[in-house]
This record gives structure tokens, C-alpha cells and sequence, in this order.
């Protein structure tokens, strides 16, 4: 079917979701990660079809024009897996399975554990599930060193400093150039921002608790990114009851859905296989 470029409201927002892909197959619902919105996947979806499998995408909180409140605490994660859940009860989609990078990654890790009555697999690419970074952390890797920017991204002032010279400090770690227009237009920084406002300060450990997960996981990590350790990746296994697969992908940096995206369908379509 043709895409379906969608307004959705939820929760007095109104969020930019895409949904598109065979007439018929499984829903797979793509979930972004900072500093980028949807189009992160534009080169996955395609071979993600060609597996017979339909997907969702949702420019989600703070990255949709309509979905910017300015209040930190609207960004905490049960708002942000509220609207993930909000869309797809809008959709009438009851199944699917779950993916999501960076940021992306957190929300699905949460949405598996807490609905494996709504997700049917999860494919977590780069971000391992918070409790893993905490061993990863205790184990005594370098994980600590490799999140330090975080104090940046919560400091007053973190827009000016990574909107300036048109994003350069974004585009030096790697961020693909022409994915950076959305969040440099004036104003559009401090929502994704106060992702890490909202759930990087206070009482970390409450903020991000998750339980154990239960349904057919992949966990998808490549060995040149610079942000997250093998550690807090491998680790997530330790809290899936349920298949779980590690992949590692050779010299690929961060930005996995851009720079391996027939890697990322190819593990798709494996984990979609198990329903």
C-alpha cells in the first residue's frame, strides 16, 4: 500500500506518524532515538517490506511540530510509552512487533516489558536495557567514560551549544548531515533535550526501572559505537526470559538504522519470524 502520512492526537498532542507496507503482514512500529526523528529508517522500511512485514513510525514526543510541550516533566517515560500506545489504540493496531534505536531503544525496551501482551518481539539496536547498564557500570567497563556527554545534553544552554555552526558538534558524532534540519529549526531542540532532563536527573535508578522482559528479543549492537559499550548490550540478555539473540555488527559506528540498514532489516525479519 501507498504510505499514509498521518496526524495522530494523543494526549492533547498531536504527533506525525507514518504508517505503510505490504496489504497484509505483521505491523513492525519503528521508534526513533536524539537527535533525529523518523527518517532514520528510510532505508530500512524498504527491505522491511520486501519481508512481507507492514510498519508504523511515529515522530514522537518533542520531535513532532504538534507534540512540543515545554514542561520537563512532560517528558518522562511513561509519557513516552504512553504515546507509543496511544498511537497504535488510534490505529487499531493490537499486535506488532517493536524496534527502536538510542533513545528509541529505551521506550521499546520498556513498552516490552511492560505490554508483552501488545508486542509480539523486540529488536533493541544499541541501547541495552537500563538494568544492564547499571552492571555494565558495576562491572567496572568504560561505560561511564562513554556516557559523559549526558551531563552536556541536561546542562542550561545545551540547545545554543548544539544548534551552533549549524549542528557541528551533532554532525562531528556522526548524525547524517540532512537529518539534522528538523531539530535545528529555532525552538525544536528542547524537547528531545528534555528526554535526558526528564529521565537523567533525580532518582535515575526509579526513572528508568523496567522488569524482566518476556517475549523474543534481539539485542543489535555494533562494535564502533563510540556512545555504548559492549557491556550494557550484551548484559540485556541477562534479563530476557525469553529467546534472545546477540548480534554485533564489525565496524559500524552508532548511527546503525543509516549505516547498516540491510543489517537492521535482515534482523528484523529473523526476530519476525518467531510469531
Amino acid at each position: 500500500m501507498e504510505p499514509e502520512h498521518l496526524k495522530v492526537e494523543h494526549d492533547g498532542l498531536i504527533f506525525d506518524v507514518t504508517r505503510s507496507g505490504p496489504a497484509r503482514g505483521p505491523w513492525v512500529v519503528l521508534l526513533h532515538g536524539f537527535p533525529v526523528d523518523s527518517r532514520c529508517y528510510d532505508a530500512v522500511i524498504p527491505r522491511v517490506h520486501d519481508a512481507g512485514l507492514r510498519t508504523v513510525t511515529i515522530d514522537q514526543r518533542g520531535y513532532s511540530p504538534g507534540a512540543r510541550p515545554e514542561a520537563v516533566e512532560d517528558y518522562t517515560l511513561d509519557k513516552l510509552t504512553g504515546d507509543v500506545l496511544g498511537v497504535l489504540g488510534h490505529l487499531n493496531i493490537a499486535y506488532s512487533m517493536i524496534v527502536g534505536h538510542d533513545w528509541g531503544g529505551i521506550v521499546a525496551w520498556q513498552l516490552a516489558a511492560k505490554n508483552p501482551d501488545r508486542f509480539t518481539g523486540l529488536v533493541a539496536v544499541s541501547t541495552g536495557r537500563p538494568s544492564a547498564m547499571r552492571d555494565a557500570l558495576a562491572a567496572g567497563s568504560d561505560q561511564r567514560e562513554r556516557s559523559a556527554y549526558i551531563k552536556d545534553f541536561i546542562a542550561e544552554g545545551a540547545e545554543e551549544a548544539l544548534a551552533a555552526r549549524n549542528g557541528v558538534l551533532l554532525r562531528r558524532s556522526g548524525v547524517p548531515a540532512d537529518e539534522l534540519s528538523s531539530v535545528l529549526e529555532p525552538g525544536a531542540m528542547t524537547g528531545p533535550l528534555n528526554w535526558y532532563r526528564a529521565n537523567f536527573t533525580g532518582d535515575i535508578a526509579q526513572a528508568l526501572a523496567c522488569p524482566p522482559v518476556e517475549i523474543p528479543t534481539t539485542m543489535l549492537w555494533s562494535d564502533a559505537d563510540a556512545a555504548l559499550g559492549r557491556e550494557q548490550a550484551e548484559f540485556s540478555g541477562r534479563y530476557v526470559y525469553s529467546d534472545f539473540r546477540f548480534s554485533v555488527l564489525d565496524g559500524v559506528d552508532h548511527w546503525v538504522p543509516e549505516h547498516a540498514p540491510e543489517q537492521l532489516a535482515s534482523e528484523i525479519a529473523l526476530r519476525s519470524s518467531w510469531f
